[in-house]
């Protein structure tokens, strides 16, 4: 039976254990240059020391009007790849990989002067409308896509998480929700996610996995539920993900913090669900801090690895005391083994 605490290997990504840090935006960049800063160092170095088998970097975005806010992350510029190299270095001294979540926020890019998106529908009464991409501009922020993959393998990742969920740009081109267009990107809703990943995986390496987050349902009346993620994931598994992040949620009221819906493990069976349809390996993620249930949810074959959000915000070494609490031996770098009684340092 497999525990949060095995490693884990999908073609060359090897990893030391099955605990995902996920990507959360820190809104940390000081000079609406999406350059990392200290703050961010520490933040994800931090997570490597405290264990995580995995650390997702933040949405980074692949021009500056796709971010969230002026104080995300980028990477439409070659001057990001020296400071994400830094982070990336300094986490692998610790034994974790490193990916990056590539994504581009669409109408929810709140610091645009005009948000585009595939249609022109504001996000809420409270958004900006956002102006409807042409086909032109459609395909041409598939290559910004490309060109920011390609600078995230010039810094040293690991994996490149593509990001298909939460309400942003991918996730509005595959919703009917979202996109009511009437070209080739409105006749075929994976036609935009799957050429942003064929344009990624065209520069990755051969043994590195590309991830996709997902959202498996959306909490609004005209959404789509988990038979059509389940339909449109089959299809992007076909163009070249290799294991998918499932999330849920992103348009209308409902978000991660909404109600009802967010009750502990709330999103397990729509992972398991795409796992077992899909025979692929996912990520699961969402209320899964306590880590007994953080280690049902390996050893149940719910999923393969498991994203922990807020419980490491609270704690940088989230993984570490889990190991302790499940009476797990880990890695535990320094001296800190002294603080962890009865497990090797």
């Amino acid at each position: 039976m497999y525990n949060l605490f095995n490693d884990f290997t999908i073609k060359g990504l090897e990893l030391k254990n099955r605990v995902v840090m996920p990507p959360m935006c820190q809104y940390a960049v000081k000079n609406n240059d999406g350059i990392p800063t200290d703050w961010h160092y520490v933040h994800y170095v931090s997570r490597a020391i405290g264990g995580a088998g995995l650390v997702i970097i933040e949405m980074s975005d692949i021009e500056p009007d796709g971010r969230i806010t002026d104080f995300d992350l980028g990477l439409w510029s070659d001057d990001h790849i020296a400071p994400l190299k830094r982070i990336v270095d300094a986490c692998h001294e610790y034994g974790a990989k490193v990916g990056i979540q590539i994504a581009h926020a669409g109408r929810k890019a709140e610091h645009a002067e005009v948000p585009v998106a595939p249609s022109a529908i504001p996000y809420d009464e409270k958004s900006k409308t956002p102006r409807a991409l042409t086909t032109e501009e459609t395909k041409a922020m598939v290559g910004k896509f490309r060109e920011a993959a390609e600078r995230a393998i010039k810094a040293g990742v690991d994996t490149i998480e593509i990001h298909g969920a939460h309400g942003y740009l991918i996730h509005q081109f595959q919703s009917t929700y979202t996109n009511k267009r009437t070209d080739e990107y409105g006749k075929d809703l994976t036609l935009f996610g799957r050429e942003v990943i064929h344009a990624v995986k065209s520069v990755m390496p051969e043994n590195m996995p590309l991830i996709m987050r997902i959202s498996a349902r959306e909490y609004v009346d005209g959404g789509y539920g988990l038979d059509e993620s389940i339909a449109f994931s089959r299809t992007y598994r076909d163009a070249g993900v290799d294991m998918f992040h499932v999330s849920s949620g992103g348009e209308g009221p409902i978000l991660a913090h909404g109600r009802p819906g967010t009750h502990v493990a709330y999103q397990v069976p729509m992972a398991r669900a795409i796992k077992n349809a899909l025979d692929v390996p996912v990520i699961a993620v969402g209320r899964l801090d306590e880590p007994s249930l953080a280690n049902a949810v390996v050893g149940n074959e719910d999923a393969d690895l498991v994203a922990v959000g807020r419980g490491m915000l609270r704690n940088p070494y989230w993984t570490l005391e889990a190991a302790a609490v499940l009476g797990k031996e880990t890695s535990i770098p320094g001296v800190y083994g002294m603080g962890f009684k009865g497990l090797k340092s």
